[in-house]
């Protein structure tokens, strides 16, 4: 019933490489940058067909993925030190952005890169 679609592809970038010079990781950092680019340019590119485009950039989630990062005790406490939130994300913080961006609430955002990191970002 709604007069827009979404298209949801959820591109994998973390936080890291998409809001922080990293050095030593240039191919990261450039290719997280062209995803971001990449959704804000289809944004551009099919708004006037009432397409939307977004993606998430997650911070540390605990994941299999990432498993080795929060199962070492010193790693997960610094990834908890660095967010004003003080702890990791869980799927779960990830699936509520992801039912927003795919919800009616959201139907007027388009080309955005969600952040979701705890606030890591911002300290």
């Amino acid at each position: 019933s709604n007069a827009y679609r979404q298209v949801s592809r959820f591109f994998d970038l973390p936080v890291e490489p998409v809001m922080h010079t990293i050095c030593g990781r240039t191919e990261a950092a450039v290719s997280k940058a062209a995803e971001a680019g990449l959704a804000r340019n289809l944004a551009a590119e099919w708004g006037p067909k009432n397409i939307r485009v977004n993606a998430i950039a997650p911070g540390l989630v605990k994941t299999d993925f990432a498993r080795a990062l929060w199962e070492d005790p010193v790693r997960l406490e610094r990834a908890q030190n660095a967010t004003p939130l003080r702890r990791i994300g869980e799927p779960e913080d990830i699936a509520g952005v992801a039912l927003f961006l795919a919800s009616d609430a959201s139907a007027y955002v388009t080309g955005h890169i969600l952040v979701a990191d705890g606030g890591e970002t911002i300290i």
